[in-house]
Parts: C-alpha cells; structure tokens; sequence
C-alpha cells in the first residue's frame, strides 16, 4: 500500500496495490499495523458506515464534536465521489484548509481523515457507494457542520448549485465563521 500526504495535517491518501489476473483483482484495503505505525499509535475502528446516493447527491460537510470526534477510513467502493474536508483543528498548522480529492472504484483510493475535520462528499455517478470505517461511534448530541457553499471555504463541487441534491438538515448548517469565530 502507497500511503501519500495531503496539505490537511494527519490527513492521507491510501493507494492499493492491485493484482489482477486471470481470476479478477485482489487488493488490500485495510491494515492495522500499517495504518497505526504511519500514524504513530493505536487506531481502534468500531464502526462501519456505508451510503447509496445518485448523481449529485451532497451529503455534508459533517463532524462530531469533542469526546465523539470521529477519525475515519472512507473509500468509494462503487461509483465515483468527490471527497471532502475541511481542518476544524485551531491548533493545526493546517487549520481552516481544505483538502478535495475523487475516490472511486476505478482509482481504488481510500483516505484517512484525522479527528477534528469535517467530511463530506459529492456522488458523482447515479448508485454511488460510499463505505468508511470510524473509530468512535456516532452520537447524536455531538453532530454538527459546516455549510457546503461556506464562501470562506470556497470549495468547487464541479457542479452548479442549482443541480445539487442537498438534504434540508444539510442546508442548515451553520457557516465556518459561526463556529470558529
């Protein structure tokens, strides 16, 4: 497995590596031992998450707060989706940055993203899977967001905003501003 840095602190991108013969592909996608020594000590994943959406669904930019913060695993196991986050660590060097990248079943990505950041994605293919493991469980007094359209952040989703399938909760997320003021 290729393990590379991203701009955001703690955060990185997990490469495969694929064998493909007669039979089909095998590939690992998960090691313990490898992901702990990269991020120098124990990582105890509890849960795992997976979602189905269409073409142009968002769902975030979500994060649990405080005891709850959630490290997590996430890779498109079918389909292709623009993977997001966003630093919420004040003291991070990287703190505020904004990290995209596309994970898909055609690339076989994966990313790790630390506690302390906020995640979310666009589907950018009709039936898009999205599977991440977490190393918290979810609690829902903790949750909370970052507007997708955060002028501060400003993310490109590649799409025009009046094409986005956006939940009515995520519409209500509150501004980067309003929680790191």
């Amino acid at each position: 497995m290729e393990i590379k840095s991203t701009n955001i602190q703690g955060c990185y991108i997990l490469e495969p590596v694929i064998c493909r013969d007669a039979r089909g592909v095998f590939m690992e996608t998960f090691h313990k031992k490898k992901l702990e020594t990269l991020l120098g000590g124990p990582l105890e994943f509890v849960q795992d998450n997976q979602s189905v959406s269409n073409r142009n669904v968002l769902r975030g930019l979500h994060f649990q707060k405080g005891e709850h913060a959630q490290a997590k695993l996430g890779r498109v196991v079918r389909g292709r989706a623009l993977d997001v986050v966003v630093d919420l660590r004040e003291k991070s060097k990287s703190f505020r940055e904004v990290f995209t990248i596309e994970l898909s079943e055609y690339n076989n990505l994966q990313l790790f993203i630390p506690r302390g950041l906020a995640h979310g994605f666009l589907a950018l293919e009709d039936q898009t899977v999205f599977s991440y493991k977490c190393d918290a469980y979810y609690y829902p007094g903790s949750e909370s967001g970052i507007i997708y359209n955060d002028p501060e952040l400003a993310i490109d989703w590649g799409i025009p905003d009046s094409e986005l399938i956006i939940s009515e909760k995520d519409r209500r997320l509150q501004y980067l501003k309003e929680l790191f003021p």
